[in-house]
């Protein structure tokens, strides 16, 4: 069983990189190990499939040290050096900044990820990486659709592979098609050290986890609920929609027309050249 996990993960993961390039022989590869279930199994499905390819391009651990209470990495940086990873944990107390600008009780999850990622960005650039890779998995993408849709009134979602603003950064997410139930299974099975995220862990009334437990509800009846949501993400008819910068609705009326037209016009008649017959 064992086995078989670390099978389907390797083959969901390897899939998602080759339908989307997201690794290339040559490129240097920022792998953002936060502590959690997510990041490793990404950090260690990546180390397997890059001893598959024979080092064709490299891997390294960024983690970040947010000082959020009760933060150790004793373990996550003696299992890195057990697998021979190299790595760097950087402190940046953001921790304080988010309490400070965030009253109690309220959602710290968008400005702790806005620091997070300014940080992240910044590393990659100094020091080369021209990916920088996430551990979003489809359980993810799926439910911040439906947030997006419910909350925001856009359809859009975690792309697995993205261009930033500025153009200076490639971030992919390799367990794209990796489900949350597997994960944490392989997570278990492994053993990974893992590392609690106290800052919002505690706030039950993210909207994130209504979410979740929307889709979990509606799986019970329909297991293929989630899967059907992620191939939604693959296959956008704009014609369905009511997006008009992706589909010309005011054009439509011409294009009748001009059906119309070609259906009433005579049928053109040609006459051979008698030279030719």
């Amino acid at each position: 069983m064992k086995d078989a996990l670390e099978k389907k993960l390797l083959h969901y993961t390897g899939k998602a990189i080759a339908d989307f390039n997201m690794i290339r022989s040559g490129d240097r590869v920022m792998v953002c190990l936060s502590g959690g279930k997510d990041s490793y199994t990404m950090m260690r499905i990546l180390q397997l499939l890059r001893h598959r390819a024979r080092g064709k391009f490299e891997l390294f651990a960024f983690t970040l040290d947010q000082t959020h209470p009760g933060w150790d990495d004793t373990g996550l940086r003696a299992w890195l050096e057990k697998h021979a990873i190299p790595y760097e944990v950087l402190n940046q107390d953001t921790y304080s900044i988010v309490k400070s600008k965030i009253p109690e009780g309220q959602t710290y999850c968008s400005l702790c990820s806005r620091l997070r990622r300014g940080i992240i960005y910044t590393y990659a650039e100094e020091h080369g990486f021209n990916k920088i890779a996430l551990g979003h998995h489809r359980d993810d993408m799926i439910r911040t659709l439906l947030m997006s849709i419910m909350y925001s009134g856009e359809i859009r979602s975690m792309p697995p592979k993205l261009l930033s603003d500025n153009k200076k950064h490639i971030v992919i997410r390799p367990l794209a098609y990796c489900q949350e139930e597997d994960i944490a299974q392989f997570a278990l099975e492994q053993g990974f050290p893992i590392i609690p995220c106290n800052l919002c862990g505690s706030q039950e009334n993210l909207v994130r986890q209504k979410i979740k437990n929307l889709i979990d509800q509606l799986a019970k009846e329909n297991p293929k609920v989630p899967s059907n949501m992620l191939h939604a993400l693959t296959s956008i008819k704009p014609s369905q929609l009511m997006d008009k910068k992706l589909f010309d609705f005011k054009g439509l009326d011409k294009l009748q027309e001009f059906k119309e037209d070609l259906e009433n016009s005579p049928a053109l008649e040609f006459e051979l050249d008698p030279l030719m017959t």
